[in-house]
């Protein structure tokens, strides 16, 4: 499906090349929305000033070397040197005519596929996920997703935590309160919050199991047999909630894609050797580090990436780093993604200058943090409990769904459904509500978690696009006809038709930004304007009863194709979308 601004940027370039020679064929055509015509270019006010020659004379002669034959309608010149552009009605439903009858709605799988890790969720073993979790897993995943459908081979990654001294006081609780409370799913040990907070009351108050956990976690990580089969009944224990918050979710990471801490401790000591073998890491103050150029502190002195602390640990930036090197070295991939909160930039910026240093990271080998902001409370503080605790990352699930279930019984339906029917439909109305809410927003800004209003069947929200689609497939029910069965020719009689076919054509290129820049956001905005467009069409273009056959046909197909991108674009960010509503 091609971007209409690509295509005039395009067909500028050739008559900037044309106009004022090929040394011109690379100069931006600046096209832009306009409120004049559909597309505005703006090349000449700059060019104009590397020419010597005054805007309007600029636009004139690229207007005379413009071939658009086909594709606008109109071409004028305004203002000082703005060429306004007006896309043929022809031309637009044709495209959106070819976009219909592609499976892929006309967006190509890319010709440079590359291999992508991206890097989400984290959790820590032994521990339940919060609302913190919520945004590193739906932006992850919906990133995952794009990638994915736009042709690069997407590897998922779930870096959990699962290795490390707390592990020393998690088994010795495990072994108080007897091993086969994890085999018969007690609450002692399923309630992950509870038995971790109670380890650690242990370990702050009893001497003895202090030492007990010490000496274990020395035991682990010598690698001794028995040790390791009980970290993983707590490791399998975890795997479980884990899986369970997924499912519903609707998050497609499985036990395959975990690659915690504990799968990169046998590489930490050849990562320390040979970043010393390359000068790059020194002693200082006892530590093994590393100092990348650029990065000081308050005084100005070099600021540390320590590699391994002067007891003779290690720490996250060893693994980071070693991480960064077996993707390199084993995997070969030529992107890295790494969905984290913001807090964590300057460890990033660090770790990847060292991975510089090192080679392992260069031109070819991208590797980018996905800042992640903050979820706040509608008081504007940091998401809590009424208590001031975390928010469990469950409950605010099933607090989603309830209210999702109130919200939904107040709107009037087409028709009534049974329980099972409608539990389902509340289900993803729920799950709709909290993703979109969340991927609607730029990924590095804070947002307020509001139910009132992100359940809300009004405004930019999960269950307005939902209603959206399910509103579409209403009409094919009643015209007895399948989504397939619609197949044009589209034909634009109607501004509202135009509006909505137009829109249609902007699905590759929000997919492109979205990717190359890991925004899930812009395919959010763009999905939500696709809906925007289909209201107005929908209030202003009775479908079943057009006034002729042919009109009908030509709405039904847009119709179809409508739902088609709704449908892909909602599933591409991880949003469930209902047959019925």
């Amino acid at each position: 499906m091609p971007d209409p601004q690509l295509v005039l940027a395009a067909r500028v370039q050739d008559a900037l090349s044309a106009a004022f020679g090929p040394s011109y064929a690379d100069a931006d055509p600046v096209i832009r929305p306009s409120q004049f015509a559909d597309l505005q270019a703006n090349v000449a006010l700059p060019l104009a000033k590397k020419l010597g020659r005054k805007p309007r004379e600029v636009a004139d002669e690229i207007v005379k070397n413009l071939d658009v034959t086909g594709v606008v309608s109109d071409v004028q010149v305004s203002g000082p040197g703005f060429i306004n552009l007006t896309l043929s009605d022809v031309w637009i439903a044709g495209e959106a005519q070819r976009a219909l009858e592609d499976e892929r709605l006309g967006v190509p799988a890319t010709g440079h596929p590359q291999k992508v890790v991206v890097e989400y969720s984290s959790p820590n073993v032994a521990k339940e996920m919060h609302v913190g979790h919520l945004r590193t897993t739906i932006v992850g995943d919906a990133i995952a997703r794009i990638l994915d459908f736009l042709g690069h081979d997407v590897v998922r990654d779930n870096h959990v935590g699962d290795w490390g001294t707390p592990f020393g006081m998690l088994i010795e609780h495990l072994l108080d309160l007897g091993e086969d409370a994890a085999a018969r799913g007690d609450s002692s040990v399923r309630d992950l919050t509870a038995f971790y907070q109670a380890a650690r009351q242990k370990f702050d108050g009893d001497e003895g199991f202090a030492d007990r956990s010490r000496r274990r976690v020395v035991a682990l990580q010598a690698g001794d047999a028995e040790t390791l089969r009980l970290w993983n009944v707590l490791v399998d224990v975890s795997k479980n909630y884990f899986n369970s918050v997924y499912g519903r979710l609707g998050v497609t990471l499985t036990d395959d894609d975990i690659k915690g801490e504990s799968f990169y401790n046998d590489l930490l000591a050849p990562t320390v050797q040979e970043l010393e073998d390359k000068g790059i890491a020194v002693v200082s103050d006892g530590a093994l580090c590393a100092f990348p150029p650029g990065f000081t502190g308050r005084e100005g002195e070099p600021l540390p990436v320590i590699i391994r602390k002067s007891d003779g640990g290690y720490n996250y930036s060893t693994t980071d780093l070693a991480t960064i090197r077996y993707r390199v070295d084993t995997e070969h991939v030529d992107r890295m993604i790494y969905v984290v909160g913001a807090p964590q930039a300057l460890h990033f910026q660090m770790v990847f200058a060292v991975a510089r240093m090192a080679g392992w990271l260069n031109d070819d080998v991208r590797a980018e943090h996905a800042q992640i902001g903050n979820v706040l409370g509608t008081d504007g503080k940091i998401l809590r409990t009424r208590a001031g605790g975390t928010v469990k990352l469950a409950e605010l699930i099933d607090e989603g769904i309830e209210r999702a279930g109130a919200a939904y019984d107040e709107v009037q339906h087409d028709e009534s459904f049974d329980a099972a029917t409608r539990a389902a439909i509340v289900q993803d109305v729920g799950i709709g509500a909290i993703k979109y809410a969340d991927l609607s927003v730029a990924r590095d800004s804070e947002y307020v978690f509001d139910f009132d209003r992100m359940i809300s069947f009004n405004g930019k929200t999960g269950p307005y696009l939902q209603y959206a689609a399910a509103r579409i497939r209403s009409i094919f029910r009643k015209g007895g006809l399948t989504p397939d069965e619609a197949t044009g020719p589209i034909r634009l009689t109607d501004p509202a038709e135009r509006a909505l076919a137009l829109q249609l054509l902007g699905f590759g290129a929000a997919l492109e930004q979205a990717g190359e820049t890991a925004e899930p956001h812009k395919l959010a905005t763009y999905v939500y304007s696709v809906a925007d467009a289909y209201t107005t069409f929908h209030e202003n273009c009775p479908v079943l009863k057009a006034p002729d056959e042919e009109t009908k046909a030509s709405r039904l197909a847009l119709c179809a194709a409508t739902l088609r991108t709704l449908t892909t674009g909602l599933a591409l960010l991880g949003v469930p979308t209902p047959e019925r509503m």
